[in-house]
C-alpha cells in the first residue's frame, strides 16, 4: 500500500507522523519511506538518518541561438512560468530558475532557434535508520518548482517499490502542484491537522484536493488536547471521513522531536491498525 502522510497546513506534524508510523510498521514489515517535502526535507533530521547522495536531478532547459532568432517573442507567448521576457526589438532574456522544462518555447519557436540544455535542480538522497528505508530528494537552493523534482524521486523509486510491503510519501504542506505530485499513485492519504480555525480551514482544502484526486483519506488530530475540537470535527463531517488517532500535546513528544528519535504513543498504534 502506498500512503501519503499529508496536511494543508505547515506545522501540523505530519513529518513526525510520518516518520513514527514509518518506524511502528517497519517492526513487522518491509517500509519505504519517501520525503518529497522537497523545499525542506527533515525525515531524516528526525530519525537521526545519515544521507548519502544518490544521483543529481536534472531538468530541460532551453539554449538560444542569437544567430537564428528573429526576435518575433513566440517563445515569450508561450511560457507559462514567464521564465522568458520580451521586449519588441530585443532579444529574448530566459530566466532559468522560473523554467520547468516543458519545452513549449522550442516548439513554438519558427526559426529552430532554441535547443536541449539542462539544469541542476536537486538530488535524491538515500538512508537507513530503526529499520526503516528512506528516500530523500532535495530542491536547489534559489530554484522555484518543486514538482519536477518530487516526479523525479518518484521515478527513482518506482523500481524498487514492489518489494516493500508499505510506502509512504511524506508530502509538502499545502495543496500546490508538488503536493499534487506526490498524491498521484497513492492509494490512502493521511491528513495530519491540529484543533485551530488554520488546521481546520487547510484541512478542508487539503480534504477537497484528495476527493478532486479520487485518493481516499483519514484525519489524524495533532495537539488533539489544545484547541477546539469541534472545527475539526465539522469539516470531518463534511468530507464524510473519521479521525483515526488523536495525538496528545506533551513533553515526551517534544524531547522525542528535538533528540531525533521517532514518538512513541498509542496513537501511532491506532493509525497502524486503521490502515491494515
Amino acid at each position: 500500500m502506498k500512503i501519503a502522510i499529508t496536511g494543508g497546513k505547515g506545522g501540523t506534524g505530519k513529518s513526525t507522523v510520518a516518520t513514527a508510523l514509518a518506524v511502528g510498521l517497519a517492526k513487522t514489515k518491509k517500509v519505504l519511506l519517501m520525503d518529497a517535502d522537497t523545499d525542506c526535507p527533515n525525515d531524516h533530521l528526525i530519525l537521526s538518518i545519515k544521507r548519502k547522495k544518490e544521483k543529481d536531478i536534472f531538468q530541460l532547459i532551453p539554449v538560444f541561438n542569437k544567430d537564428k532568432c528573429i526576435k518575433c517573442g513566440r517563445c515569450a507567448e508561450v511560457c507559462r512560468e514567464n521564465a522568458i521576457l520580451f521586449v519588441k526589438g530585443k532579444y529574448p532574456v530566459f530566466v532559468k530558475d522560473l523554467c520547468t522544462g516543458c519545452g513549449a518555447c522550442m516548439l513554438a519557436c519558427p526559426t529552430g532557434a532554441i535547443s536541449k540544455g539542462r539544469q541542476t535542480i536537486g538530488a535524491i538522497y538515500s538512508g537507513e535508520g530503526y529499520g526503516v528505508d528512506l528516500l530523500t530528494a532535495e530542491m536547489r537552493i534559489g530554484y522555484e518548482e518543486a514538482s519536477p523534482v518530487v516526479n523525479a524521486l518518484k521515478k527513482f523509486s518506482s523500481r524498487a517499490e514492489k518489494k516493500y510491503d508499505h510506502v509512504l510519501v511524506d508530502t509538502a504542506a499545502g495543496t500546490h502542484c508538488n503536493v499534487i505530485s506526490a498524491l498521484l499513485g497513492c492509494g490512502l492519504a493521511i491528513a495530519v491537522t491540529e484543533p485551530t480555525p488554520l488546521g481546520a480551514a487547510d484541512l478542508d482544502l487539503i480534504l477537497e484536493l484528495c476527493r478532486v484526486l479520487k485518493v481516499p483519506s483519514m484525519v489524524v488530530l495533532n495537539r488533539a488536547d489544545v484547541g477546539d475540537k469541534k472545527l475539526v470535527q465539522n469539516v470531518v463531517k463534511k468530507y464524510k471521513t473519521k479521525i483515526v488517532a488523536e495525538i496528545p500535546y506533551k513533553k515526551e513528544i517534544l524531547e522525542a522531536y528535538s533528540e531525533g528519535k521517532p514518538i512513541k504513543d498509542e496513537s501511532i498504534i491506532k493509525i497502524m491498525e486503521s490502515i491494515r
